[in-house]
């Protein structure tokens, strides 16, 4: 494509999505009623660990609106995909004995061994311990929050109101909620079956591991924790099944994975593929939480078959702190082995990452997808990396914004500034020394892998430049001669990250059990409009505009005459969705290739039409012309309409004017970027304020500038609510403290700063539009960087560490004990987190 022929892509076209939803036009799963419809709502174990000894559901199933009331043993055969119906209540089939006063008895239904029933698709070893995961509780819970039994209802209310009258006994168990302890002899054992507490290991190494370390000069080393946290979309997660005709059925869920949902309902449920439809309407977010398949999905649809009523489920923010999954939660051990100069040589990483009490899809894996960016941007010998997965009695963890990756940033940039203090070296001027240099072809990694394209140093400079790094040092030693009880401190992020997710050999050879293509249709009508198939899934990245500029350059036509459609396995049959940094990279891709392939079937039938020979063809802002005779031409849609009649084309070709493609990467895409934070720190209370954020990314060529300024707007706050504010806290038995949103502190408007962001570009190799991907790169490197900032600041008081959240009191305790007094407990506040705060009014 010509820059001439540009007229939409590297432009801030307005987002189409946004009038819909600035109208209340949208459609949200809750916003679907459907006649009929049944609502479920779920009892929830108060426990974290324990024998579930009986349930009573009589009284229950006495209350009003109430249809039924089902425990496992009630669904064990829906499960395994057969269907038995007993009369439950009238016009509704149930296998349950609604008797009042009748007891169930929680006992695992068969003793017969059997492949784990589980919601991973990624087992990361041959002999990884994977735990069976029902929907509802079998015999056992094994965090607080596992589902025991489940309400159907007329209303939503009374369902919930109805759980109440449920009675569950509990027979209370040994409770483990610490990755390191749990590794430790004598320690409960989540699933005791296995005998340990350990999932899996995995390892990776390159280069001498061991020589690296015996040649250096200097060997520094640190222990940084990745605490939970809860995803916080602005809607929660929801689903609603509408049984169709003939043992079909339609499930609409929030979710960022339709296809994937459809596959794992299909097996878990026993439904063939063809007789299942999951659409995922509007969605109001994801940030990995909605990557997944769960068990209130399964539930619904056993549900819907077992009643043959559509049956709604939505989750309240409390369950939604309870039971979705967490993000983050490693303990993360990383060394670097360097000379006085500061020459890198090697770096070892031991981690400990929690799965909490059950493997959902990627569980296993979002730790060791880190494992190929730990070594960041920098260049070294040998790298070793180990990476251990731990059961605990918590909410399982997966994938939130920068999985694995996020993870990885905040252990290289902070083991690079301890490295600089023990050196005396300025930060910034260490990493200089140690980026790989400037490389347009695949290049090599300490891990192992291939980056794609990458100019680091001058993006790093810019960073430094736009920062103001110098001036910024300059205030800082003026503070501290002055004493100021306000201290200023600088931090970098440099990143990386794998996006694109991912190449099907590579995902392969990892043990995911998905392949990483994507899939696009590109249809133009008889009218000259342009139908356009994503198997892509957005929630919120701007899919709709940002394909609609692709195909309007590609195609030559205008941006509102492209409608695209998605989110729907019934019109994308086939699709790998929305993650991991990969939509525009691979969906976009395959967008873009799918209307190369429209624009030569164009060429042919435009021959013909012109009389001329194909060869001669020449084709330019969606009008094609003889070469030398630009007077001869036809439009792309004067040539949509000759296939659409079919009567003025080739010999022998197929009517319409439309084209399939599936892109599969053939590598990664390696965006990358440069962060700098300056952080005022109050000496006096440990309170942390950023009057300035700087962020230079690289996501190769850019659609929508807009959008990615967006991305990053948002991504950076994720990173900063981490480094600041947000944690998950729970107490020695596994109860989430943090279970409300006035516990567990996200912040609002007035907390984040305002960001300068500026770009360089690279673009990439492995695709042909030379993008890279922007989603997650906010969330990345946004961490790090403040962190670093925070312990800058305080350094000449001692201060070398502080763990995120750098709430204001770990960052007075930090303070306190870095000058020898004693900082009291955290007994008065166990979330250690801070009270909202404004922005000072000055910049740095």
């Amino acid at each position: 494509m010509t820059e001439t022929a540009r007229r939409y892509m590297g432009n801030s076209v307005p987002r189409k999505e946004d009038p819909a939803l600035l109208t209340g036009h949208s459609n949200f799963t809750d916003d679907i009623r459907l006649p009929g419809m049944l609502h479920m709502a779920l009892l929830r174990s108060p426990y974290a660990h324990a024998r579930v000894t009986s349930i009573d559901a009589s009284a229950a199933r006495e209350q009003p609106g109430v249809v039924a009331v089902f425990t496992d043993e009630d669904l064990a055969s829906d499960l395994d995909g057969s269907a038995l119906e007993a009369e439950a209540a009238p016009g509704y089939a149930v296998d349950v004995d609604d008797s009042p006063g009748e007891e169930t008895e929680a006992t695992p239904t068969g003793t017969e061994e059997a492949p784990p029933r589980s919601f991973t698709g990624w087992p990361v070893t041959e002999d990884i311990k994977i735990p069976d995961h029902w929907p509802l509780a079998r015999g056992e819970v094994n965090f607080a929050g596992e589902p025991v039994a489940v309400v159907v209802a007329t209303d939503r209310y009374r369902a919930q109101d109805a759980l109440e009258f449920i009675e569950v006994e509990y027979e209370p168990m040994g409770v483990v909620t610490d990755v390191e302890e749990a590794l430790e002899e004598g320690s409960p054992l989540v699933h005791e079956k296995f005998g340990t507490n350990e999932c899996y290991t995995w390892v990776l190494g390159t280069g001498d591991i061991d020589d690296a370390f015996s040649r250096a000069d200097v060997v520094v080393s640190g222990r940084y924790l990745q605490q939970r946290l809860i995803p916080s979309p602005i809607e929660t997660r929801a689903v609603v099944v509408q049984p169709e005709p003939v043992d079909s059925f339609t499930v609409y869920t929030s979710t960022q994975v339709p296809h994937f949902v459809k596959d794992i309902l299909c097996v878990m449920c026993g439904v063939p593929e063809t007789k299942l439809r999951v659409v995922a309407p509007d969605v109001g977010g994801g940030f990995g939480s909605k990557l997944n398949v769960y068990s209130e999905e399964v539930l619904a649809l056993v549900l819907a078959r077992k009643l043959g009523v559509p049956i709604k489920w939505v989750e309240d923010r409390s369950e939604h702190h309870l039971a979705t999954t967490h993000g983050r939660g490693q303990v993360q051990r990383i060394e670097l082995a360097a000379t006085n100069e500061g020459e890198i040589l090697g770096m070892r990483v031991r981690l400990l990452a929690d799965m909490g009490a059950y493997l959902q899809l990627l569980t296993p894996g979002i730790a060791i997808f880190g494992s190929f960016t730990y070594p960041g941007l920098y260049t070294f010998g040998a790298y070793s990396f180990e990476c251990t997965g731990v059961f605990t009695n918590l909410t399982p963890t997966d994938a939130y914004r920068g999985a694995g990756r996020s993870e990885a940033a905040y252990a290289h940039e902070r083991i690079m500034d301890d490295l600089a203090r023990e050196l005396g070296m300025d930060p910034a001027e260490l990493r200089l020394k140690n980026l790989i240099p400037p490389f347009d072809e695949p290049t090599t990694t300490p891990a192992g892998v291939m980056y794609d394209s990458g100019d680091y140093e001058t993006c790093m400079r810019k960073a430094l430049d736009l920062a103001d790094y110098e001036g910024v040092r300059a205030e800082q030693r003026r503070r501290r001669e002055a004493g100021d009880k306000r201290q200023i401190g600088v931090g970098i992020g440099n990143f990386t990250e794998s996006g694109g997710l991912s190449p099907s050999k590579v995902a392969a050879g990892v043990r995911l059990q998905s392949g990483g293509w994507e899939a696009a249709s590109v249809r133009m009508l008889a009218s000259g409009k342009v139908e356009v198939v994503t198997g892509t899934s957005p929630h919120g990245q701007g899919h709709v505009t940002s394909w609609s500029q692709i195909v309007a350059d590609s195609l030559g036509v205008d941006v509102d005459d492209v409608e695209v459609h998605h989110g729907d396995t019934a019109i994308a049959p086939y699709g790998r969705d929305t993650y991991g940094s990969r939509s525009l990279a691979v969906g976009g891709v395959a967008v873009s290739l799918a209307c190369e392939k429209v624009v030569e079937k164009a060429k042919k039938i435009a021959a013909h039409m012109l009389e001329a020979a194909e060869g001669d063809i020449e084709f330019e802002g969606g009008r094609f012309s003889v070469a030398g005779s630009p007077d001869q031409n036809v439009t792309i849609q004067d040539v949509a309409a000759a296939a659409y009649m079919a009567y003025n084309i080739p010999e022998g070709m197929e009517p319409v004017l439309s084209a399939d493609h599936v892109f599969d990467p053939p590598n990664f895409t390696w965006p990358f970027g440069t962060h700098v934070c300056v952080v005022e720190v109050d000496t006096e209370t440990g309170m942390v304020t950023i009057p300035k954020y700087v962020a230079v990314d690289d996501c190769g060529p850019v659609v929508n500038p807009a959008i990615v300024d967006g991305q990053l707007h948002g991504g950076i706050a994720q990173g900063i609510a981490q480094a600041l504010y947000e944690e998950a806290v729970h107490d020695d038995e596994g109860n989430l403290i943090t279970g409300t949103l006035v516990d567990y502190l996200v912040p609002g408007a007035p907390e984040i700063p305002n960001m300068t962001l500026d770009r360089t570009e690279t673009p990439s190799p492995t695709n042909p539009m030379g993008v890279k991907g922007i989603g997650e790169s906010g969330a990345i490197a946004a961490q790090p960087a403040v962190i670093n900032a925070v312990i800058d600041a305080l350094s000449h008081e001692g201060v070398t560490h502080i763990d995120m959240p750098a709430s204001p009191f770990n960052v007075w305790q930090a303070l306190q004990e870095a000058r020898g007094q004693s900082a009291g407990t955290r007994d008065a506040d166990l979330s250690g987190r801070p009270p909202l705060s404004g922005r000072p009014d000055a910049e740095v």
